[in-house]
């Protein structure tokens, strides 16, 4: 009667195998759910075509608007300003002089919000965006149709000037004037303490004019053409990368990871979890799941026919001669899930160990009623 018991708990047990626990899907039941066999989603090999097809970083940089601004400087007069100032005229009885004096004194001239200030018989002159030196040359010019020879002097009684806000992870937070050194962006971050996030990952973020705008740091130092001019009120934020990824199944860990650089290969990612599962993983059966935008489904599939984005499942074969490279090659994506099965023999063996772990438990069942 043991026999029969044995005989009937073994049956069922190899019958439900793949009921037993596990880390989740194996190679067999990812490839069952292709579009090939009714699937949703299409199954592709990696190769060099392929890697190249889905190898899209972020699109991140300055528009030609906010690179080709030019640099503005410290003393540019701005409204809301308020100036000084003295004008010397080459006679005794002047236009604006009072009498037994040579120079008229004109204080708190105050730049209105269009920019423009009044100059007793010189009208209403512009101000804003000019410097004071220009100013001068300006109420001069106006004025020497009036008198001889006239000397003018300006002087910023009020005003700060052009200034920015920097925030989010940088040294120091604040508002900072833009000064001879700092008329840059790089500049200007270097004046707020840094960064105070790993610069590989950061993100800087101007915003201008209601327009917001990206770049890594470490672009603006690649390519000075990113390390553009500031302009009064702008926002500079400093933030780190948020993209993320999910690796699942047989590796050292199961996590969901940070970008810990702009750009990441899935062999990177693998070894930031302790790489593969020497006792679990199939390497033959490595799984990147995305969600692929239409353009690059259709280069990778050579089908002009999908439409809207398409569940896409990359196998990569680190036992191929070229799988290491091509892993190495193939870019990982925010919001990817990397999924490593577990080898055919790891599920055999739990199946034998749940096989004989339940036998062992029917025979000693059957001895303590008796039955042999």
């Amino acid at each position: 009667m043991a026999r029969s018991i044995a005989a009937i708990v073994a049956v069922t047990l190899v019958a439900s195998c793949g009921a037993l626990p596990r880390s989740g899907p194996s190679k067999r039941e990812i490839y069952a759910g292709s579009v090939l066999r009714d699937g949703d989603a299409f199954v592709v090999s990696v190769n060099p075509r392929v890697t190249a097809a889905t190898s899209v970083t972020p699109a991140l940089g300055f528009s030609e608007a906010f690179r080709n601004a030019a640099e503005i400087g410290a003393d540019t007069i701005r409204p809301g300003d308020t100036l000084g100032l003295i004008i010397y005229e080459n006679v005794e009885d002047g236009l604006l002089a009072n009498a037994g004096t040579s120079a008229s004194l004109i204080d708190e001239v105050q730049v209105d919000s269009s920019g423009m200030i009044f100059i007793p018989y010189a009208g209403r002159i512009r101000a804003a965006d000019n410097t004071p030196e220009a100013l001068r040359q300006i109420i001069t010019q106006r004025l020497d149709e009036q008198t001889p020879d006239p000397q003018v002097l300006i002087r910023r009684l009020a005003g700060d000037g052009a200034t920015v806000s920097v925030v989010g992870g940088t040294g120091a937070q604040g508002v900072y004037p833009i000064e001879r050194p700092t008329r840059t962006l790089t500049a200007m971050i270097a004046a707020a303490g840094g960064v105070a996030i790993k610069p590989d990952i950061a993100l800087v973020t101007v915003v201008r004019g209601g327009r917001s705008e990206t770049a890594y740091l470490a672009d603006l130092y690649k390519n000075p053409m990113l390390d553009i001019a500031l302009r009064d009120g702008d926002t500079i934020f400093v933030e780190e990368d948020t993209r993320s990824f999910t690796i699942l199944g047989a590796t050292g860990a199961q996590n969901r990871l940070e970008f810990q650089t702009e750009v990441i290969s899935a062999i990177e990612a693998l070894a930031q979890v302790g790489g593969l599962n020497a006792n679990l993983a199939n390497p033959t059966g490595v799984f990147v799941f995305r969600n692929e935008p239409q353009e690059i489904a259709r280069a990778v599939m050579g089908r002009d026919d999908l439409i809207g984005a398409q569940r896409m499942v990359y196998v990569l074969d680190l036992t191929e001669p070229n799988g290491m490279f091509d892993a190495r090659d193939f870019v990982i994506r925010s919001e990817d899930t990397i999924y490593v099965t577990e080898a055919p023999i790891v599920a055999w063996n739990r199946s034998v160990a749940a096989l004989f772990g339940s036998l062992g438990q029917v025979g000693s069942t059957g001895r303590a009623l008796g039955v042999e």
